[in-house]
């Protein structure tokens, strides 16, 4: 066998020197986020998605109110048909990007649909939402032009942002004197766009966009809203937050998701006008160079939103059981961050109470995670409920009362 000196000085030993002290970074950077108390572990379900799954480890189904399944689609008969049916006649992948022989009838078929529910001239598929973000702004924005954004965007927007030469400048939060400021400083642009997400996923907040979309008119500049946490339940038929403030012909680019009310699986997609929908296909990376979603994907995608064009019964129906949930935890003593969104962040401050209320919360039959920073500021750890169309009275207020015997707990309510 080598010395130890000799093992080191051949080429292999110091690959392995260099790979070992990688490996002790590694290490020491999870240790501390143990410490923290912010390490996220992977809880394992064995069912389906819905409002009531089966948790390994539990002995019996556990309420979830911690998805992003606002309408309950995810496991919709006939959501699940459609995806069967896809599965059978288109297979289960194309095996190439749209552009070589990556595009079917059915993938023309949603884009087609998702244009007509925004109201919109085109739409464009993604892999993800991510991707949709990744791909718009390069390809929208040169070194001429300017984008000015709110500084609690997604950290998909944040990331499509970097991507892109135009001047970046970033607005405080919800801020309309803060954004005037910034479009009077960015006048000399070739083009101005105001980035900002309908709905903020972590607060539940509403953009001010009628607001938002005064100042684009008056300084000249153009108007995009990430969808996600809208799309399928905000307005009176679900068409987003645009919809819900009566702003749908002043904003003009729409990026949104399958991967949340629309089905639950995955997929992202951009609604707007058609040049720019067409400039996306010929430039746009993550479009390019990522395979089209699976047929199963975009037929059960397609048959929500033939659902919620159909009927806007499942969107309407959000509005009484999102203020059940508030009013009662309200009433409890504790701080529930947003309005009037199914996203209810019941604020707790400190990391680690938030991770322990959470494992003590499903403890009593109730799914829900601890979230704390870096996803959200220090110092703002919350438990991030999510109410669905799904979700009974019933079980709105087992949730309820599982938090009161839980803060009690803890010292977070008396």
């Amino acid at each position: 066998s080598w010395g130890s000196q000799a093992f080191f000085n051949h080429p292999s030993g110091r690959s392995y020197a260099a790979a070992a002290e990688a490996r002790a970074v590694l290490e020491n950077e999870l240790e501390g986020i143990r410490a923290a108390g912010t390490w996220k572990a992977e809880r394992i379900i064995t069912s389906k998605q819905g409002p009531q799954i089966n948790v390994d480890g539990s002995r019996s189904s556990i309420l979830n109110f911690c998805a992003n399944n606002y309408l309950g689609l995810s496991s919709h008969p006939e959501v699940v048909q459609a995806g069967i049916d896809a599965l059978k006649l288109y297979g289960a992948g194309l095996s190439s990007v749209r552009f070589i022989c990556g595009t079917q009838d059915i993938h023309k078929h949603l884009e087609n649909k998702l244009a007509e529910f925004h109201q919109r001239e085109d739409c464009i598929l993604y892999a993800s939402c991510f991707d949709a973000n990744a791909g718009l702004f390069e390809v929208l924005l040169g070194p001429d032009d300017a984008v000015l954004s709110d500084e609690l965007n997604h950290a998909s927007i944040i990331d499509g942002i970097r991507l892109c030469r135009a001047k970046r400048m970033r607005y405080k939060h919800m801020d309309l004197s803060d954004l005037e400021k910034q479009l009077k400083e960015s006048q000399s642009s070739r083009m101005r766009l105001i980035v900002t997400d309908g709905v903020f996923s972590m607060d539940g907040d509403v953009a001010p966009l009628t607001g938002i979309c005064d100042l684009a008119e008056q300084y000249g500049a153009m108007v995009f809203i990430d969808e996600c946490h809208a799309t399928g339940f905000l307005g009176p038929r679900g068409r987003g937050t645009d919809e819900l403030l009566g702003v749908m012909d002043r904003v003009h680019i729409v990026n949104s998701t399958l991967g949340k009310a629309l089905g639950g699986a995955a997929g992202g997609y951009t609604v707007g006008p058609k040049p720019l929908i067409d400039l996306l296909r010929q430039r746009s990376r993550p479009y390019l160079f990522s395979n089209s979603l699976p047929p199963p994907v975009v037929g059960c995608a397609t048959r929500a939103v033939e659902l919620l064009l159909a009927s806007s019964e499942i969107a309407q129906s959000m509005t009484a059981k999102t203020m059940r949930f508030r009013n009662r935890m309200t009433q409890a003593g504790f701080t529930i961050a947003g309005s009037a969104h199914p996203i209810c962040p019941v604020m707790l401050g400190d990391a680690r109470l938030a991770s322990l209320m959470a494992d003590d919360m499903l403890k009593l039959g109730v799914y829900v995670i601890g979230f704390s920073y870096p996803v959200v500021p220090k110092g703002k750890a919350r438990i991030r409920v999510q109410i669905s169309a799904a979700h009974t009275d019933e079980d709105i207020d087992h949730c309820v009362d599982a938090f009161i015997q839980t803060g009690r707990k803890h010292g977070v309510v008396s």
